[in-house]
């Protein structure tokens, strides 16, 4: 992975509509509440209703713009009405943040729980695959369509008991590749983002008995993406680590 992130001045995304997942905590809402702050209007999908609504008023008591989507992303049937929503609403989709994914059970590959297994799948991989299937349109229709997809370190780890969150992660990273691939004659730019070791909730759930003191708060990733998103970005079909 490579490093390809500068220091850019305030309002990069004035004007954007970005829709970012996963954003009711975690990286995801420091992701959005930054993207708002540099003039983004920001679509934000979680489960977790409480947990957007905070979301938005941070992002309202600045100034900033957000609608909110409670979705359940496991459910391929919802997710296949966000893009005709978004174009009914807004007409256009600037920027994706593909960044909702659950850990699952670290357990041995042969005593792992099925159900467990296809729920990380369901998450990580195939409603990422039905999001570009409902978005793509919008993407490519922007002047400058950015995409950014999360992945993590394990996917290339190989670590004991990771199996299903790993497998997800690694399969993820290819198929966002080959999009990328089969989308490079476009404006459009497709990046995966590794934002390596922080502070949130899905950390503490694997490690359990470390210090989230001595760790990143989501915060400190908000640049890289901001970068990523930004119709300055060039590159496309990388994945990177943040900055």
């Amino acid at each position: 992975m490579i490093s390809i992130f500068n220091k850019k001045p305030a309002s990069r995304l004035a004007g954007r509509v970005a829709l970012v997942t996963g954003a009711s905590r975690g990286i995801g809402a420091a992701v959005a509440k930054a993207f708002a702050r540099e003039g983004a209007h920001v679509i934000l999908l979680a489960r977790t209703v409480g947990g957007l609504e905070e979301v938005d008023d941070a992002i309202q008591a600045e100034g900033g713009k957000a609608t909110l989507l409670p979705m359940d992303l496991s459910k391929p049937e919802q997710i296949a009405v966000i893009g005709p929503t978004i174009a009914e609403r807004f007409k256009r989709l600037d920027i994706l943040v593909a960044n909702a994914g659950i850990l699952g059970t670290l357990s041995p590959v042969a005593m792992s729980d099925p159900k467990i297994w296809e729920s990380v799948l369901k998450v990580n991989v195939l409603a990422n695959y039905h999001l570009i299937r409902t978005l793509d349109p919008l993407l490519r229709g922007s002047d400058a369509g950015r995409a950014i997809f999360v992945t993590s370190g394990a996917a290339h780890m190989h670590m004991p008991f990771w199996s299903a969150y790993a497998a997800s992660k690694a399969a993820l990273e290819a198929m966002v590749m080959t999009y990328a691939e089969e989308v490079a004659y476009s404006s459009l730019k497709v990046n995966i983002l590794n934002p390596g070791i922080v502070r949130t909730a899905m950390r503490a759930e694997a490690f359990p008995g470390e210090d989230p003191r001595t760790l990143p708060e989501p915060d400190n990733l908000v640049e890289s993406f901001i970068e990523l998103a930004s119709p300055q970005f060039s590159k496309t079909g990388k994945v990177v680590a943040a900055a």
